[in-house]
């Protein structure tokens, strides 16, 4: 067995793989899949924290080669940029083992992902991907959507970065018109939109992982998100339930089908779900571990994570079936009105004497212009409540967001 681990953009939740290898005796090795790390991910890019690190400059063979050195018999993609490469290094470097290459495109594409949906008989939202607002006029009117409520986003973002709702009778195409050209967070250019039926329900997190195409769960939250203006992807809250829940339990079947469908073999999975009327679908899948501090949570509600269960699997060859809800967790998500100087830090003195609280941070210095609070990127800070009595959570939960009611944001 290799004495190195390969991590294609440990960024993101991806930073925490160097050193949970380290400790399990393996070497981190770190490919960059550019010159330098996409925007959304620069603070979580640590070179120093490998043993060395290779960039890909366009020409996959030679990088490929200039890994054989470390004897690769896997690699691990860190972070939602990297996991396009890291499938086609897979097939050069150690073929067969990695998901499905055919299907590499519907992993990260979430237009590819509805047509693989499609292939495989999965129900799925109504989507389509277009650069030409003619047709995408055409579609609308085919499927009878002109008028109603619609989703907009990149055919490739995350983390609710440029995700709208166009409300029943909105203008659609001043959205199209938005998202169409622009450079989003992940440093990639919308060449296309995707316009989406706009799905009426619960969304689920379902975090799973995968071996020789047996898919065992990790863990699984129930999100409250809320909107403001024509922004849907604003985190609130989110839940962590019990394996065993009627929730999860109408989830998890259909959960497999879509990494089934979508080619996911080995490794992280994790899939966005909302429960509709007509049943489960699909919002999003990726094939690699769940971002924005999750792991942490993860395992403070879980005892484990994905970063656990893969160097688990990876180094020792252990495999679970499944997880344990050892304590009631609940993550909120802190919003920032408007853009501009958070001046009454004290909003938030005594948070640390509620009952449930855990933890708390504000992820901004002292003096900083923190954003507006429109996506996950852009939360003004984070609040873990852990407790035995739901009560007790819903209780001091209510008196977070009173203090967040008082938040005082200075214009620049």
């Amino acid at each position: 067995m290799s004495d190195y681990t390969i991590i294609v953009d440990p960024l993101s939740t991806g930073q925490e793989y160097p050193a949970a290898f380290r400790e399990a005796g393996r070497l981190p090795v770190a490919v960059l899949s550019g010159a330098e790390p996409p925007p959304a991910y620069t603070a979580s890019w640590h070179p120093d924290d490998f043993e060395h690190v290779h960039y890909f400059t366009g020409d996959v063979q030679a990088l490929a080669e200039e890994l054989r050195q470390y004897e690769p018999e896997y690699l691990v993609p860190g972070a939602e940029s990297g996991v396009e490469l890291c499938d086609q290094l897979i097939e050069l470097l150690a073929p067969g083992t990695g998901n499905v290459p055919e299907l590499a495109a519907a992993r990260r594409d979430k237009w590819e992902m509805a047509q693989a949906l499609a292939a495989a008989g999965v129900p799925r939202l109504r989507q389509f991907r277009t650069a030409d607002p003619a047709e995408a006029q055409m579609w609308l009117k085919e499927n009878d959507l002109l008028g109603r409520r619609l989703v907009i986003k990149p055919p490739k973002s995350a983390a609710g970065d440029e995700v709208y709702v166009v409300f029943s009778g909105g203008d659609w195409r001043e959205r199209f018109d938005r998202v169409l050209g622009r450079t989003n967070k992940m440093g990639l250019t919308n060449d296309a939109v995707l316009i989406q039926e706009y799905a009426e329900g619960t969304e689920y997190l379902v975090d799973t992982y995968s071996v020789d195409g047996k898919h065992a769960l990790v863990d699984v939250c129930r999100y409250t998100k809320v909107g403001r203006g024509d922004k849907i992807g604003i985190y609130r809250r989110i839940d962590f339930l019990a394996e065993d829940d009627p929730e999860v339990q109408a989830l998890w079947p259909y959960t497999r089908q879509v990494l089934d469908a979508v080619g996911i073999r080995i490794g992280c999975g994790h899939v966005e779900v909302m429960m509709t009327a007509d049943g489960p679908r699909l919002i999003e899948v990726a094939a690699r571990p769940a971002g924005g501090g999750h792991q942490m949570v993860s395992e403070l509600a879980t005892g484990d994570n994905h970063i656990k269960r893969t160097v688990a699997h990876r180094v020792r060859g252990e495999v679970r079936d499944g997880f344990d809800l050892v304590q009631h967790l609940r993550g909120v998500f802190v919003i920032a009105p408007a853009e501009g100087y958070f001046r009454n830090r004290e909003v938030f003195d005594g948070i640390d004497e509620l009952k449930s609280f855990h933890w708390m941070k504000v992820l901004y210095d002292e003096d900083a212009v923190v954003p507006e609070t429109v996506d996950l990127f852009t939360c003004l800070a984070w609040v873990i409540l852990i407790h035995s009595d739901p009560a007790t959570l819903d209780a001091d939960y209510h008196r977070v967001l009173e203090m967040e009611a008082g938040i005082v944001i200075e214009t620049p």
